[in-house]
């Protein structure tokens, strides 16, 4: 096992150095001289976090997903609400749900320890938090890219707007991604962080109670832990290996196990291009490392702050 994990890190950082395209004014190695700590301390707090909870990795790459998708990487979703603005984290897709705010808060510490002073983003941050959390989890090492500064705004609407929820079908959640510069491979592959995590009741209820594409063992036992009415906040995992970053997902989808309607929308077994693209990664966890790994940083780099744009916040929560 530990030797599939060290060839699957090589093929993984060769194939995220080589082949994909990302951002000019991005750099893995922006902090190299400014601070070559930075990236271990980071590594550091991640680390112990999923270690006392192993759920936080999820959420922590979640936090990353949330801020890219709404105006690009730029760690807006960390503001707290102002009196000019009122912020993302109550956006309907966030309120209850997003969470690790206290740990971008004490990796944030540690780093300006680390460097003597506020020199790495907070959206550099939830990018190397995401990377290490999947990686601490048995995922894929890539490479991130860096350099991004942190956005003076945030926006409730523009989440609203901008996320995709769980009830959304295929068309919905292709176009979504479209609008974002992503494609149906990116779709697949960056739908798949679900193989860690918890999703709550109020998430999938309509799934497990309505729809018609699911085994009716799975639904039957979701149902225990989530009512018809009440408990939104119970949760399920959202496959069988919630604490392990791996091909499960997609294994879930070819049963019609997916717990979230978006994500059964990936495989409705009948030979779409979606279709054949969950078969395939069920199969060779290889290549769902491999176009994950470049998804991820594909994503990463969705309109960045970067030059004199934005800035390096003191504290996560609220600009300088």
């Amino acid at each position: 096992m530990a030797g599939l994990r060290s060839l699957l890190v090589c093929i993984v950082v060769v194939a995220a150095t080589i082949v994909i395209p990302t951002s000019a004014q991005l750099s893995a190695s922006f902090y190299n001289r400014v601070c070559p700590k930075a990236l271990p301390a980071i590594r550091s707090v991640v680390k112990q976090a999923i270690f006392h909870e192993p759920r936080i990795g999820a959420s922590l790459l979640r936090l990353h997903f949330h801020d890219c998708f709404v105006n690009g990487c730029d760690g807006s979703i960390l503001l707290d609400d102002t009196s000019s603005f009122t912020g993302e984290k109550t956006a309907f897709p966030n309120v209850n749900s997003v969470r690790g705010f206290d740990v971008i808060d004490d990796i944030k510490n540690a780093v300006d320890k680390a460097c003597k002073g506020s020199v790495v983003s907070c959206a550099d941050i939830l990018a190397v938090a995401a990377r290490d959390s999947v990686f601490l989890l048995a995922g894929p090492l890539y490479q991130v890219q860096l350099g991004r500064r942190d956005a003076r705004t945030a926006s409730l609407n523009d989440a609203n707007r901008n996320l995709p929820p769980p009830v959304f079908s295929f068309s919905q959640l292709l176009s979504n991604f479209q609008a974002h510069g992503l494609d149906l491979t990116d779709l697949v592959v960056l739908s798949a962080a679900h193989t860690i995590g918890l999703a709550q009741c109020g998430t999938f209820r309509a799934r497990i109670y309505n729809d018609t594409n699911i085994d009716p063992n799975f639904a039957a036992s979701a149902r225990k832990n989530c009512p018809s009415s009440g408990g939104n906040d119970n949760t399920e995992p959202l496959d069988a290996t919630t604490r392990r970053f791996d091909t499960v997902y997609f294994k879930s989808l070819l049963q019609k196990r997916g717990l979230l309607h978006s994500d059964q929308e990936l495989f409705k077994n009948n030979g779409t291009d979606s279709d054949k693209l969950v078969l395939k990664y069920s199969r060779n966890p290889f290549a769902f490392a491999r176009d994950f790994s470049a998804s991820m940083i594909k994503m990463g780099s969705m309109k960045p702050l970067t030059g004199n744009d934005g800035e390096v916040r003191l504290n996560c929560r609220k600009i300088n």
